[in-house]
């Protein structure tokens, strides 16, 4: 089979189980938030309630305010995307399959550490996409990038291949600038656009080995996707016990690299300084498996049994290969002295 036609064979797999998630709300809620002067009579130009009657809306009459993509991975309606696509609690989600064919979605559970969520739509026999393997990807691979580009454009198809591993970015979350830290990321070359957010990156195998999660602008064929292998684990709990369960340790932390080390004269340049950014809550959760432990503000958890804080192995990263209940051995620098310290890791409410 020539590249070209594995392409095809895998666009021919995976187009029937992606679709577009449409977002809609009420003008009330949009009103509360200022939206953004609903009913003051105008000095000039078309009222408020002339521009509003243009907006686009969902079938039940709600105001179209953003969109997303998603794909099956369940024959009885399960569907995986971006938790910042269906991050508003509030919003009404409707799922668009290619042929039109509409359904109102339930969002299950939102991974409070990764950017991945998981909707339920009633429906039984629908078309899935194999989950592949994201710990086997190799530079240089192909893939191909399926979603609802600029929210217009659906089942956009785009090639490219595995470019960068293991990336780590900032990026705005919602459209009032919250920001998220995502780590981890796959990065890849296969154009990724508005509305792409929460479609399957896939192999020539036609097995999904990220979600399209986030893209650079200003820059060209630069596009991030979340590992799989993180949203299988969040399917499998919320079949299991209905929820997303990660294991907490309870702190607020910097992460040190050399300019923190410097500014704060650090005794290291990696790991995690325990320390509250702002004024609002505590660098150590009361009660929690860090305060139990005796774990302190500016102390700096530089390994976690045995495996080092960085930049590429953040404390996330490492506390997402326990268990919930399991008794890790944090290693502490405090005052320049290594301590280390039993903690029995909870689950993260």
């Amino acid at each position: 089979m020539t590249h070209e036609e594995s392409i095809i064979s895998v666009v021919e797999k995976t187009l029937p189980a992606v679709v577009s998630i449409m977002v809609g709300k009420d003008l009330e809620a949009l009103e509360a938030k200022g939206f953004p002067y609903y009913g003051e009579v105008p000095l000039w130009g078309p009222s408020e309630e002339d521009i509003v009657a243009e907006l686009p809306k969902t079938d039940s009459g709600k105001i179209r305010v953003g969109g997303g993509s998603g794909f099956f991975v369940g024959s009885d309606g399960h569907i995986l995307t971006n938790k910042h696509v269906v991050v508003d609690p509030d919003a009404e989600y409707t799922v668009i399959m290619p042929d039109e064919k509409k359904y109102q979605a339930t969002v299950l559970a939102r991974d409070p550490i990764n950017d991945v969520a998981i909707l339920k739509v009633d429906g039984q026999g629908l078309p899935t996409i194999a989950l592949g393997d994201s710990s086997k990807i190799i530079l240089g691979q192909s893939v191909v990038a399926v979603g609802n580009a600029l929210g217009e454009f659906k089942n956009t198809v785009s090639t490219g291949i595995v470019s960068g591993l293991s990336r780590y970015i900032t990026a705005m979350t919602d459209m009032e600038g919250h920001a998220e830290r995502l780590r981890g990321l796959i990065q890849t070359d296969a154009a990724i656009n508005p509305g792409n957010s929460g479609g399957p990156l896939v192999n020539l195998k036609a097995e999904v080995i990220g979600i399209n999660s986030a893209i650079v602008f200003g820059a060209q064929n630069i596009g991030f996707a979340i590992p799989i292998n993180k949203a299988k684990k969040d399917l499998e709990d919320v079949k299991k016990f209905g929820r997303v369960r990660k294991p907490f340790l309870g702190v607020r932390y910097l992460f040190v690299d050399k300019n923190l080390q410097q500014k704060l004269r650090l005794a290291t340049d990696c790991g995690a300084l325990v320390l509250a950014e702002g004024m609002d809550g505590h660098a150590v959760v009361k009660g929690s498996a860090a305060d139990q432990a005796g774990v302190r503000e500016r102390d700096i958890i530089v390994a976690v049994n045995n495996a080092s804080i960085t930049e590429q192995n953040s404390l996330e990263d490492v506390l997402e290969k326990c268990a919930i209940g399991e008794t890790v051995t944090l290693d502490v620098l405090r005052e320049d002295r290594h301590h280390h310290l039993a903690a029995t890791l909870s689950e993260r409410k």
